[in-house]
């Protein structure tokens, strides 16, 4: 009888010690293990990789500080701004490290508008500002290089021909395998070549040589460059990036002969920049050297 009773003893003091257990387990006590969420149950979608060849097509210009209302067109090979005081024609690059930067160069036609006077420089000051961009949805943001947002971007948008513009420059860009190949990640900046910060970019450089004494590159804190090839000026704008990206769009130019050197050429192909001592390397897509400069 007393094995009995001790054994009912054990049962019992067992049966106690297991209900406190499952109590305690209840309880949610800090010991317990934090339940992973379950997968697709994220708070927000990542963020899409910039892709530039989205970027190409008909735009609204919204929540920005001047052209609002605006249609932005971004072509393969150029830029528009289709606004109440007219037509502005210019120059974009993009890159896949999410880099912007657009330049426009003038009026086709006359600005009789009324209001509008004649644009001393025809980069609005919200689109000089832009040197990023990244997707929202089916809409594109622009960027500031604090990645602050300049405007937004809405699809849809539908320009008009004109007199001074033809139908073909109107119509919804196309995006072909080819320009997709041109907007394609630029090769990597060579283990010899040091990137620079866009600080040390900044300022005058003379192409190496000597061929053309009166040939030169200038870029601007503010973003903007100007240069000659010796005897014809030329600029645009230029913006900077991580692994020596540098991108910049180019303006027209006379075109007076001489003995010269291409600078707005070069930049106008350089994908990446880097530095060989003193000595500022600019390169291609494919990783080509277009030119070499020097401070002067």
């Amino acid at each position: 009888m007393r094995r009995i009773g001790y054994v009912m003893t054990l049962l019992v003091v067992g049966m106690l010690l297991a209900g406190c257990a499952d109590r305690g387990g209840t309880a949610g006590t800090a010991s317990a293990p934090p339940v992973p969420p379950a997968s697709g149950t994220t708070s927000s979608a990542p963020a899409d990789p910039p892709d530039p060849a989205r970027l190409i097509g008909s735009w609204t210009v919204a929540e920005a500080d001047e052209d609002e209302g605006s249609i932005l067109r971004l072509a393969p090979h150029d830029a528009q701004v289709f606004g109440r005081c007219g037509i502005r024609r210019g120059d974009w690059r993009a890159d896949a490290n999410g880099l912007f930067v657009a330049g426009l160069y003038g009026f086709p036609g006359p600005d009789e508008a009324e209001g509008c006077a004649p644009a001393t420089d025809p980069t609005s000051h919200w689109l000089s500002q832009v040197t990023g961009f990244r997707s929202d949805g089916d809409s594109r943001i622009l960027v500031d290089d604090q990645g602050d947002q300049i405007a937004r971007l809405l699809p849809g948008a539908r320009p008009t021909a004109g007199p001074d513009l033809a139908q073909s420059e109107v119509e919804p860009p196309v995006v072909t395998d080819e320009v997709r190949r041109s907007l394609a990640p630029a090769a990597k900046l060579p283990s010899a070549l040091v990137p620079p910060a866009r600080a040390a970019l900044t300022g005058r450089w003379v192409p190496i040589g000597g061929r053309a004494p009166k040939a030169y590159v200038e870029l601007g804190a503010d973003g903007g460059w100007s240069g000659s090839d010796g005897c014809n000026g030329q600029g645009g704008r230029w913006v900077a990036g991580p692994a020596g990206a540098l991108l910049a769009t180019t303006g027209p130019s006379t075109e007076i002969g001489c003995a010269n050197v291409p600078v707005g050429s070069w930049l106008g192909a350089t994908r990446r920049a880097g530095l060989d001592g003193e000595v500022l390397v600019l390169l291609d897509a494919v990783g080509g050297e277009t030119g070499r400069l020097r401070r002067g």
